[in-house]
């Protein structure tokens, strides 16, 4: 994600109201949830208006592996309507364009990590406590849907000094509250002595880009060092690094670090 666009679009975040209402063009579905959308069966075919939730989460995970592979202009609706087993018709019957389509991938992906962090960034832990269990839980949720990054940092490096209705939309929708409750616990901290003051406009990206990054340049990573960057050892070993490097960082009691990274494996509190 180019740095200059998230400077840009930060101080339009903090300079905007949160009130403005949505404004997006997709048929939204009222049971929409956050998680992976579940995978048509191999073989199966949902091309007619009776089976609603499954057509359309069918057509969901194939619109993420195909903007994450070819971005939105290079994504094709007829290869997104053929790796869902369903026809083109019944794909706009959903989305009535492939810009709806690829709005309505974006909910999907940052309603998912919100659902996933918020709660722990609402709870009463301790600020330490809190931004261990928030790494992990982000961690945990791209690594579960390594294609997500790559779905949507293309599209924010075109973002310009003004963005546009859509990605403004979705920052402000997704991405302001969950800046809000991190800046709160990283004030927090400091002011309790457990962390050492640092400015969130920084911190902040730097903190996400350490998780982000590391999947995004996966393919890259496999080919350049002939290791599988997405193995269960491999993201074991890179969930660990990204705690222990973040408390590092950030905590001011240096005995305190291993101990905090390591209670917080993988799924929650050990």
């Amino acid at each position: 994600m180019a740095a200059s666009s998230g400077y840009n679009l930060t101080n339009q975040l903090i300079k905007e109201p949160m009130n403005q209402p949505p404004t997006a063009s997709v048929r939204r579905n009222p049971a929409r949830s956050g998680s992976s959308p579940a995978p048509a069966r191999h073989g199966a075919r949902y091309g007619t208006r009776r089976h609603p939730e499954k057509s359309r989460s069918a057509i969901l995970r194939a619109a993420v592996a195909e903007f994450a592979e070819h971005g939105i202009a290079g994504a094709r609706t007829d290869a997104i309507a053929q790796a869902a087993h369903v026809n083109k018709a019944l794909l706009y019957y959903y989305f009535k364009d492939k810009d709806a389509l690829y709005e309505a991938v974006l909910d999907h992906v940052f309603s998912g990590l919100r659902d996933r962090v918020m709660p722990v960034l609402e709870s009463k832990l301790e600020p330490r406590e809190k931004l261990m269990e928030y790494l992990g839980r982000y961690f945990d949720y791209i690594a579960e849907n390594p294609r997500f990054p790559r779905v949507v940092q293309a599209e924010w490096m075109r973002v310009g000094a003004k963005g546009n209705p859509q990605m403004l939309r979705i920052a402000r929708e997704y991405f302001a509250p969950i800046y809000r409750r991190v800046a709160d616990m990283l004030h927090e901290g400091a002011q309790k002595g457990q962390f050492r003051a640092v400015d969130p406009m920084d911190f902040l990206p730097s903190m996400v880009g350490v998780i982000i990054f590391y999947f995004s340049t996966a393919p890259a990573m496999k080919t350049l060092l002939n290791v599988d960057p997405l193995s269960q050892e491999r993201i074991a070993a890179r969930r660990k690094f990204v705690l222990e490097f973040i408390a590092a960082a950030l905590f001011t009691d240096k005995a305190a670090r291993p101990a905090v990274a390591t209670r917080h494996r993988r799924g929650g509190l050990a």
